[in-house]
């Protein structure tokens, strides 16, 4: 399998996201605060800047229904520690794909202490609108908190459904506003993409988690900058200003697509 070209955008993104990965490995002021908002939700050893809880995890356990010695696929996997907790509990394998090379770097290293041999953990760059894997590849399929991110919604939408073996699964994570529907029902998304809705479960819980991790980086904001820099505490805090606000209106959901079978 060859890394697949990313965008010009792709790149830019990946850059930044290297910064955050390398300033946020020095430290774990970010997982302490993540474990502060979220309480006994939050898996600490998977360590994921996301919204990843525990009822995430046994939601994807459970929708995946994979059987053991199969391959998960892990998009957007960060420093990879959903698809390496994922691959434990499912005795699977792992493929993780992410655009910062940074973070695929940490995940590789974080194997081992998942227990997992080295030829069942492999992380690679590519997008979620390119994974550079082959087509029918996965046998299951997660995407936390990455999905929003990507301007081409069909296009990853598609590039899932490429990647996935005939019956196979994808749990992703999003989101949508109460007041305006920017999208099509997820119905609709999955039917124009050759794609089943297998389920759509709200986690109402979510927004307000989100507003208590936000408000815990402003009361933070000189242990912020003080252990991972200005550049980083700025754009934490400016997410935490900008996207605060709009989480009164935000419906966080899971969803499940299967890929027919042939």
């Amino acid at each position: 399998m060859a890394d697949p070209q990313l965008t010009v955008v792709e790149q830019q993104l990946g850059a930044v996201y290297d910064a955050m990965h390398a300033a946020r490995a020095r430290t774990t002021i970010v997982g302490g605060l993540y474990g502060q908002a979220m309480g006994d939700l939050y898996p600490a050893e998977v360590a994921a800047s996301s919204s990843t809880d525990w009822a995430l995890l046994g939601t994807m356990v459970a929708n995946l229904r994979m059987q053991p010695g199969q391959c998960l696929v892990d998009v957007g996997c960060g420093t990879g520690g959903v698809g390496l907790w994922l691959a434990r509990a499912l005795a699977a394998c792992v493929t993780g794909v992410d655009v910062s090379s940074t973070a695929l770097g940490l995940a590789a290293a974080r194997a081992r202490h998942f227990g997992l041999p080295a030829e069942c953990a492999d992380f690679r760059l590519g997008s979620l609108g390119s994974t550079g894997l082959p087509a029918r590849y996965a046998d299951g399929l997660v995407c936390v908190d990455a999905l929003g991110h990507e301007k081409d919604r069909r296009k990853a939408l598609e590039e899932i459904r490429r990647v996935l073996k005939p019956g196979a699964r994808a749990v992703l994570t999003s989101g949508r506003s109460q007041a305006r529907q920017a999208l099509p029902p997820w119905s609709e998304q999955a039917q124009r993409t050759g794609l089943i809705l297998d389920a759509e479960e709200e986690r109402p819980h979510e927004p307000a988690m989100w507003q208590r991790v936000y408000r815990s980086w402003v009361e933070h904001e000189a242990e912020l900058r003080e252990q991972l820099g200005h550049a980083q505490a700025d754009s934490m805090l400016t997410e935490a200003r900008t996207r605060g606000p709009a989480l009164r209106d935000r419906v966080a959901v899971a969803v499940t697509l299967r890929r027919p079978e042939d």
